[in-house]
């Protein structure tokens, strides 16, 4: 597992625009003490060699709940990364077919990982931009081995670049005030510690984006241990300046929006480790951040339609105006997810990647495949 999270350093190591994961978070994903996804997933991890030197990775990973509640049969590619060379991508998915098979699966897809807060989506145009910390860079000769290899569209998200006004716009706080005060809605940010604000509404939040995600192609909810996982997370990057959460009378949470202080330059500077430099970067670049990412957006659905999301806008825009953040640019938004692309019509943006997911029906098994579990089968 070493060799399979060092791979995208070497196959990266000369590429400035390549934001890497941590190099323990990768290492410990097929560990089911390590990784609380794999309560409702399976994992196994490839790689790929040629002429006895490494030249690919690549991980299957079968969602059993996304199976359960969707009706399909998937089993997904993820962490796909590879030399160009058809050959080897070709060994690589094929591998994750074998491994569908064996458990019963009809349909292979992807780049998509354990849920939404994993990575997902092959880059497709903006091959000139940095990756941010929440998405995959890869080269462009990508999507040719994907297609080669008879995969075709899935899914396609698009990345924004936002326009960061000169001063707050009265019309929308104005606006937002009022909407305030129609809808019995107030923002809990900057009423409490932090600490004591993610254990008051970490699960409600969660729990309204698993509401307000559901329809979404390929979403999982996050439930059990994972949201522990990804609320010890948040508690670790959020900055209170640039999220909000609203919560009505009843002191249920019906809006949030988060963006997250981009921790890019601190990861590839320490090369995907934490220690023992890597903390401070981190911390430094939550504290004093000079760019954005806007993680995401959810408006429980009853209060959709509403505006109520101009008043969680106009709050972080405030603030970001005021600390003279240089940059905002978007995490990935769904093509056909139109609800949520809504949500952000008052800011000026404009479209700076795209990505997408692939599909195919897993192939039937090779002649010497079937052989050698027919001869398994009489053994046993």
């Amino acid at each position: 597992m070493k060799v399979f999270a060092d791979y995208p350093f070497r196959l990266y190591k000369n590429c400035p625009h390549y934001v890497p994961s941590f190099r323990a978070d990768e290492e410990g994903i097929a560990d089911p003490k390590r990784n609380p996804y794999l309560e409702d997933a399976d994992i196994r991890c490839f790689l790929a060699y040629k002429d006895g030197a490494l030249a690919g990775r690549i991980a299957g990973i079968v969602q059993r709940k996304y199976n359960k509640v969707s009706g399909r049969k998937c089993i997904r590619f993820s962490r796909f990364d590879c030399i160009d060379d058809e050959k080897v991508a070709a060994a690589l998915f094929a591998a994750v077919e074998a491994y569908g098979r064996e458990e019963g699966l009809d349909t292979i897809h992807g780049p998509w990982g354990f849920n939404d807060q994993d990575r997902e989506g092959l880059l497709t145009y903006g091959f000139d931009r940095r990756a941010t910390y929440c998405t995959n860079y890869n080269y462009p000769y990508y999507e040719k081995l994907v297609r080669s290899y008879g995969f075709t569209d899935e899914t396609e998200w698009l990345e924004y670049d936002f326009v960061i006004p000169e001063k707050t716009d009265e019309r929308i706080a104005r606006i937002a005030e009022r909407l305030k005060d129609k809808f019995s809605v107030r923002d809990v940010v900057g009423t409490m510690p932090l600490s004591k604000l993610i254990k008051a509404y970490g699960h409600k939040t969660l729990a309204l984006v698993n509401e307000a995600y559901a329809s979404l192609d390929g979403y999982v909810a996050v439930e059990g241990k994972a949201v522990d996982k990804i609320l010890d997370q948040f508690a670790t990057v959020l900055n209170p300046r640039y999220f909000s959460i609203l919560v009505n009378e009843k002191d249920e949470v019906v809006g949030m929006a988060v963006m997250l202080p981009s921790l890019c330059e601190a990861i590839r500077k320490s090369d995907g480790r934490l220690f023992p430099f890597g903390f401070i970067r981190v911390l430094r670049a939550i504290r004093r951040p000079k760019e954005l990412e806007m993680a995401l957006i959810a408006v429980r659905p009853d209060y959709q339609k509403t505006g109520i999301n101009s008043l969680m806008i106009s709050r972080i825009m405030q603030n970001l105006i005021e600390d003279k953040i240089q940059k905002v640019e978007s995490n990935p938004e769904l093509v056909s997810n139109t609800a949520v692309q809504s949500q952000w019509n008052t800011m000026e943006k404009k479209v700076v990647k795209k990505r997408k997911c692939y599909i195919k029906p897993i192939a039937a098994a090779p002649a010497a495949e079937e052989a050698a579990a027919a001869d398994a089968g009489e053994k046993n």
